[in-house]
């Protein structure tokens, strides 16, 4: 009697993965690009440091909501809390106090443009520290959008509101998202996504609470429209899009999906001109063109 052989578990496409990674990553790149156009808004009554206080703490606030919802908890290693702590101090911390001072100084293009030399570094120490190495095609595509993203920013760039301690404050702030990237890559190999988001706001939300009492000052002062901008910057920017951020990074290269973000300044500028009123000069529309086909190369296998 011949034996019938047993039914084989059904398999889950890989590709439903990559498609869902895909979708957290736009979701990304679009919600960080609105986030240079609301801090830009915000600015003018939120001091930086008293913004990045209240932004991290409703941010922990909605980020923990979605902890008590999931209930998913892994014990982190001594290592992996090291990590989650240079994460939130660097990423959450740093980051968001310097590019909020940045942003008093230089023009959300501009920011943006800057700030973007993060995914360089990301892809740099990814392939060194992460063993990703350097596919020809990420390199081609990184210089490529690289390009992009200088031609988006010196179309917007205005030699009158400039200011050099502006972009060096946005280079801090690229230094510091590199170096977040990167201990959040090591710690997501094991741990949940949602719980390394919020336990990362939640440490920089701590080292921002020197700020207390200026963000009591300016909530006090500030005008209904920005302390709104200011919830916005929290939910959206913060607990939702760090939550996609996370979910796509433990299922990509840190390389690879850190170029995708030079998406973020030719978005920004399309906001800006429909938010702020500023039109996009043609320069900044073919410097987007040209970061759209550094992503899409930097995908080749």
């Amino acid at each position: 009697m011949t034996k019938q052989a047993t039914p084989a578990a059904p398999v889950v496409p890989t590709s439903r993965y990559r498609w869902s990674a895909v979708a957290a990553v736009v979701v990304t790149v679009c919600a960080w690009a609105s986030a240079f156009v609301a801090i830009r808004a915000v600015g003018e009554s939120y001091d930086p440091g008293p913004l990045a206080l209240g932004r991290l703490l409703v941010g922990s606030l909605a980020l923990g909501a979605g902890m008590l919802v999931t209930r998913r908890w892994v014990t982190p290693t001594a290592r992996e809390w090291a990590l989650i702590a240079l994460c939130g101090i660097a990423w959450f911390g740093v980051y968001n106090v310097a590019l909020n001072a940045a942003e008093q100084r230089v023009d959300a293009g501009t920011a943006a443009m800057v700030v973007n030399v993060g995914p360089i570094l990301i892809a740099l120490f990814a392939g060194l520290l992460l063993g990703e190495g350097f596919p020809r095609w990420l390199v081609v595509g990184a210089l490529v959008a690289f390009g992009g993203a200088v031609l988006v920013g010196a179309s917007t760039a205005h030699l009158d509101r400039s200011d050099i301690l502006g972009v060096l404050l946005c280079l801090v702030a690229a230094v510091t998202y590199a170096v977040g990237v990167l201990a959040q890559k090591f710690v997501l190999r094991r741990l949940p996504g949602l719980q390394v988001t919020w336990l990362a706001c939640t440490i920089g939300a701590v080292a921002c609470l020197p700020f207390t009492p200026a963000l009591l000052a300016d909530a006090a002062a500030a005008p209904a429209g920005a302390t709104a901008g200011l919830l916005y910057l929290a939910v959206v920017p913060t607990a939702l899009a760090f939550s996609t951020w996370a979910y796509a990074l433990a299922r990509m290269d840190a390389g690879r999906l850190g170029v995708s973000t030079y998406l973020v300044p030719p978005i920004t500028i399309v906001m800006s001109g429909l938010l702020l009123g500023e039109v996009p000069a043609l320069l900044a529309l073919v410097g987007g063109v040209i970061c759209l086909a550094g992503v899409a190369l930097s995908r080749r296998r």
